[in-house]
């Protein structure tokens, strides 16, 4: 009996062993709030255009500043595909518009063995975070994206790029969007001048919606967007556009949220449209927005009273990112034109870049490669050898 006794008491204890065993190699990935567990990927089907999957080592944290920009929401649906096909795990996070909850997260996710960080800051152009960011990142390489890593006008030499040697940026020439746009409203308004000027003054007004007081990329749609149509007109001996509300110096309505929204935009053009109309032969004959989230709402406010509709009188809306439902309104006659920011071009060159480091290059070596893998779409900034640019295209229909 004392034998069996022994025998059964052995048994057990292999037996507890094995389910001991079974439950020490899983880890699961953090989540947030807004973010469930099971967005953690790990797909091995390669189903996208990559060669071969990326090693199991490699795990991607993705900071979103949020979910809500129409933009941003392309960019995490491109690269959420691109990340799949690498068969990488990965794990997105919405910031929510809050710097503080995405350092946060990413302090979760270095504790919990993430060795790779891709980030779109939520406070925008600010080397301080960017600065703070990398500090968390310890030796965890980071490539940013979208939003700038450093105030306007700093040199190359002082950039944060130049400052690390774990650190990218992949986005765009932030001037670049003025440009087409102002010389794309400039050739627009010089075109159509005499119908667009709808009470007979000889001058277009105009009303201009900034996303973002402090972001670089609104600087600079806001500036070229007026500055360059300008130098069209003026060149053809037209006048230069007038804004509409001599009252404002600045010359422009901001989203104070920072948000680039359409509501915002919306609750502008109601209360302009209640003041400046032709009714009272002051109507604002051209809109000009820093994104199409805010021509959305400006096209809202004018279906409302009685403008856009695809038919009878149309006012001009500009934006800036070509998402879909901007292109839907330029096909059905409601919008005029925006200027394309590639989403899925940004996503392609962020997963390239990735696939790189997954591979073991240095990020340097992997934006240069990306570059020179399609030179039309992708350039390096000067004097930043981390920072890969994506070129923008004007679109009109």
């Amino acid at each position: 009996m004392k034998k069996l006794l022994a025998l059964l008491l052995a048994l057990v204890m292999v037996v507890a062993l094995v389910a001991c065993g079974s439950n020490g190699n899983e880890t699961e990935a953090p989540t947030d709030a807004s973010q469930p567990a099971s967005d953690a990927t790990e797909n091995n089907d390669n189903t996208d255009n990559s060669d071969t999957p990326v090693g199991t080592d490699l795990k991607v944290a993705v900071f979103y500043y949020t979910y809500s920009d129409t933009y941003i929401s392309s960019v995490r649906t491109a690269l959420d595909a691109q990340l799949d096909a690498l068969g990488v795990t990965y794990q997105d996070f919405d910031s929510n518009g809050n710097q503080t909850t995405q350092n946060e997260a990413i302090q979760t996710a270095i504790a919990d063995g993430y060795n790779l960080l891709i980030v779109n800051m939520v406070t925008s152009g600010s080397s301080d975070t960017a600065k703070g960011i990398m500090e968390l990142a310890g030796d965890v390489p980071v490539i940013f994206f979208n939003r700038a890593v450093d105030e306007d006008g700093v040199e190359a030499s002082a950039s944060v790029l130049n400052a690390y040697e774990n650190i990218a940026f992949v986005g765009t020439d932030a001037p670049e969007a003025g440009h087409l746009q102002g010389k794309m409203i400039g050739e627009y308004v010089l075109e159509h001048y005499d119908e667009l000027d709808l009470n007979g003054d000889g001058k277009i007004s105009y009303a201009m919606f900034k996303g973002d007081e402090a972001n670089v990329e609104a600087i600079y749609r806001t500036q070229y967007g007026v500055e360059d149509a300008n130098a069209v007109l003026t060149a053809a001996g037209k006048p230069e556009l007038v804004y509409f509300d001599a009252n404002n110096t600045s010359g422009y309505q901001v989203d104070l949220n920072g948000q680039w929204s359409a509501a915002a935009a919306l609750d502008y053009m109601n209360t302009n449209l209640s003041q400046y109309n032709e009714g009272n032969n002051n109507m604002i004959e051209l809109i000009i927005c820093n994104n199409d989230n805010m021509a959305e709402g400006c096209i809202s406010a004018l279906e409302s009273a009685g403008y856009n509709n695809g038919t009878g009188k149309t006012i001009p809306v500009f934006g800036v990112d070509a998402t879909d439902s901007a292109k839907e309104l330029i096909a059905n006659g409601k919008m005029t034109g925006t200027v394309k920011q590639d989403a899925e071009g940004m996503a392609a060159a962020i997963a390239q870049i990735a696939k790189a480091v997954g591979e073991g290059t240095a990020l340097k070596d992997a934006v240069a490669a990306t570059a020179e893998s399609n030179t039309e779409m992708y350039s390096v900034a000067e004097g930043v050898a981390t920072k890969l640019y994506v070129a923008y295209a004007p679109y009109t229909a």
